[in-house]
């Protein structure tokens, strides 16, 4: 294991960090991971827990000062968005459950909205934890200010109460809604029986479960109005959150697959072919992206979509073999070759269109593996995420279509898809080189023997669990070394040397 840094270094490898969104990573002397954030600007958020005087500062707040007092290294992730960090900051979080994240998950959890139809009178609340109850509950939702206006509209649209109402029963049966001047400004009759409150509140489940967008096409017009005025860092921010909330409302609807869902992504295809020139609409397709964390573990990432939806079936992932490095186009290149070469091989077709995440330099890449082939490459595009400029490889105009385009709307589900694959991988991949490294500080133990060990237990946290006698079982080690090295994975870690 690497030597912990100094803080000299530490804030020279701050000072190298990219003022772009992710997820940081802070380490101990150990090397363990003690708490995962998320950023804005990676560059901005972990220099700040590197401030002369930061712990000074916070002598009232002894929890974070132990945190940062702990901190011996860090590692980041870049993102693409801020709602992919949130994303990938609550998996490691549930991965790694760091010991300083204890009290800080709750309130990064997408909200739920929760509507208990046992009730005689159901109220639409919003929560961030999905319960074992006859509940029903609709989202995570990424964007909470927007669904607390969506609920506010809900309220007024089908007259059905939130959190904050408490009907009282009448007399004979019905239920007062209201005893102030929300009667009236709410616009519905004041006084109702459960039944027909029940039917406002089955419509106003229809509206959550995606079967009305209406609610959805202001946000459209003001990403389109973004867009037109150029402002295209602004749309790109709404169009993610529209994106987010059609893919929300849509892991809501029943689990049936008839011809009025199936339409929506047909059109969306054939409207795609037309505006990329294509013979046909593309059922077919395929996207390729490239990861890493802060230059090391390089991987790939390779998702098809089929008639316009996920085919996890024909997912494919990559660790790059040619060399050792962060090259991304040299990565595009051996991966696109190691697909299409085994599709050959395996003489299967190709896909209707290849879609490389990135701009001419990548989709360069991409065709010098077809070169290298001596094979003619499927129609293919590139698409780069600052302005979602298509970049074509046979010379012509780079194509913007509108942010709300149904199919530029299908290349960003499927670039989404392909970097969130990437970074899963990538993800994995570190954990386990992170949980493996603690062996590395054990003193004599050679690589064999620590692919012994590793090899006879599948894992470090089975390593740990076992006694001096399972880690003598082990090819390679005796008594004596199995007992040295059971009492080092029980001892607790040490704490950082003071540094001023």
């Amino acid at each position: 294991m690497p030597e912990p840094r100094s803080i000299d270094a530490i804030r020279e490898k701050v000072r190298a960090l990219p003022d772009t969104p992710g997820v940081y990573l802070m380490k101990d002397r150990l090397g363990r991971i003690i708490y995962v954030g998320k950023a804005k600007s990676l560059k901005k958020r972990v220099s700040s827990y590197f401030q002369p005087g930061r712990t000074r500062q916070l002598r009232h707040q002894p929890k974070i000062r132990t945190l940062i007092e702990m901190i011996a290294d860090f590692e980041t992730i870049e993102v693409k968005s801020e709602p992919e960090a949130l994303l990938l900051e609550g998996k490691l979080i549930k991965q790694w459950r760091p010991k300083y994240n204890t009290d800080f998950t709750d309130d990064k959890r997408f909200l739920l909205v929760r509507v208990n139809l046992e009730h005689e009178m159901p109220h639409f609340a919003l929560t961030r934890f999905r319960k074992e109850d006859r509940s029903r509950y609709f989202g995570p939702f990424a964007h909470s200010g927007l669904l607390r206006r969506t609920l506010a509209t809900m309220r007024k649209q089908f007259g059905v109460l939130l959190g904050d109402a408490h009907p009282l029963k009448l007399p004979d049966g019905r239920y007062q809604l209201y005893e102030d001047v929300r009667a009236e400004l709410y616009g519905w009759p004041n006084e109702v029986s459960a039944a027909d409150y029940r039917a406002r509140v089955e419509q106003a489940c229809d509206f959550l479960d995606g079967k009305s967008r209406e609610w959805l096409d202001a946000l459209r017009e003001e990403m389109q109005a973004r867009s037109a005025k150029q402002e295209y860092e602004k749309a790109a921010e709404l169009r993610d959150v529209v994106l987010a909330l059609e893919r929300t409302l849509s892991k809501t609807r029943k689990f049936t697959r008839d011809l009025t869902q199936l339409r929506p992504n047909e059109e969306a295809l054939r409207l795609l072919g037309e505006a990329l020139s294509l013979p046909s609409p593309p059922v077919h397709m395929e996207c390729f992206d490239i990861s890493h964390i802060s230059g090391t573990f390089v991987v790939a990432s390779m998702v098809h979509f089929t008639d316009g939806v996920p085919d996890k079936a024909n997912y494919r992932r990559f660790s790059i073999k040619s060399f050792i490095g962060n090259d991304d186009f040299r990565a595009m290149e051996e991966v696109v070759g190691r697909r299409y070469r085994r599709l050959i091989e395996e003489q299967k077709q190709f896909p209707d269109l290849v879609v490389i995440d990135g701009g001419r330099g990548q989709i360069a890449a991409a065709l010098k593996a077809f070169l290298a082939l001596e094979c003619p490459p499927p129609k293919m595009i590139g698409l780069a995420k600052k302005h979602e400029t298509i970049i074509f490889p046979d010379g012509r105009d780079p194509l913007n279509l509108p942010l709300g385009h149904p199919g530029l709307n299908i290349l960003q589900r499927l670039r989404d898809e392909a970097h969130r694959f990437a970074n899963t991988y990538n993800a994995d991949l570190r954990s386990r080189k992170i949980k493996e490294s603690i062996l590395d500080d054990f003193p004599g133990l050679g690589e064999k023997r620590k692919a012994a060990l590793l090899a006879h237990f599948g894992s470090i946290d089975r390593l740990r669990a076992a006694t001096p006698d399972e880690l003598a079982q082990a090819e390679g080690i005796g008594p004596k070394f199995a007992a040295e090295l059971h009492a080092f994975l029980a001892q607790p870690p040490e704490p950082p040397a003071k540094t001023d």
